[in-house]
């Protein structure tokens, strides 16, 4: 079967707006309103609204709208604006329960309750994507200990297995790249150059483990999408250590 065409709209003059790139076991938590880590975090740079947030966090179990306004001295309207925000935000779930914690005849009206969060929303610039070098690793290791295989083959594969997850359903291979926190440029080799290392903290000592990880992931996700493309590793100064060529 031919392989799929790379588009270049993802190259540099050009910019995605979309979620990043789906990572194993529905990992890269995203707000539940679509909305970006930074768009989300940007909501606790209002006073009352971060004010609100932190006795809200502070708390082991959800609070009302009334004990929130009169615990931060706010009026209970400008709370009830901010508590929707950071719910809109993703920061805070909402619920309606009864304060009382009876049930049956007399036991009261709901109140709206508000708690942390369960999601977790991290923000890196430039992209770290961490979360994935862990769930390879970790994989690999267990892979390991069972089949008595040596360490390097169990990452091969788990890195190998981990990019195909990521490209599931993809059909931009530059796109892809970009959501994946690479920051691919095109070379004037024709080759796309990859600006960013997505694992780049983890290079400093663990260098030889990790090129071979992100090359292997890259080859999965390459051959899941089906692309017309090959990775190799192509190490360089200020940049990943693997280049794709294209064919």
């Amino acid at each position: 079967m031919p392989g799929r065409a790379v588009s270049s709209s993802s190259l540099p003059g050009t910019h995605s707006s979309g979620p990043l790139a789906p990572t194993m076991s529905g990992m890269a938590g995203q707000p539940a309103s679509g909305s970006s880590g930074l768009d989300a975090l940007a909501a606790l740079g209002e006073p009352t609204r971060r004010a609100l947030y932190a006795y809200i966090v502070a708390q082991d179990r959800a609070v009302s709208r009334d004990e929130a306004a009169s615990a931060t001295g706010t009026k209970r309207a400008t709370a009830a604006f901010h508590l929707e925000r950071l719910v809109g935000d993703g920061l805070l779930e909402a619920r309606f329960a009864r304060v009382s914690g009876r049930t049956g005849p007399g036991a009261g009206r709901t109140a709206k309750l508000y708690a942390r969060a369960r999601q977790q929303i991290a923000v890196s610039l430039p992209p770290r994507r961490y979360e994935i070098a862990a769930e390879v690793l970790a994989g690999a290791l267990e892979a390991a200990e069972r089949a008595a295989a040596p360490v390097s083959e169990a990452v091969a594969r788990a890195a190998d297995q981990a990019g195909r997850q990521i490209a599931a359903g993809g059909a931009d291979l530059a796109e892809l790249l970009t959501r994946s926190g690479y920051e691919p440029k095109q070379g004037p080799d024709g080759c796309i150059h990859l600006a960013n290392c997505p694992f780049h903290e983890l290079l400093a000592r663990h260098a030889d483990l990790v090129c071979a990880m992100n090359l292997h992931l890259l080859q999965g996700l390459i051959g899941e999408l089906g692309a017309c493309a090959q990775a190799r590793l192509d190490p360089a100064e200020g940049r990943c250590c693997v280049t794709i060529s294209l064919s």
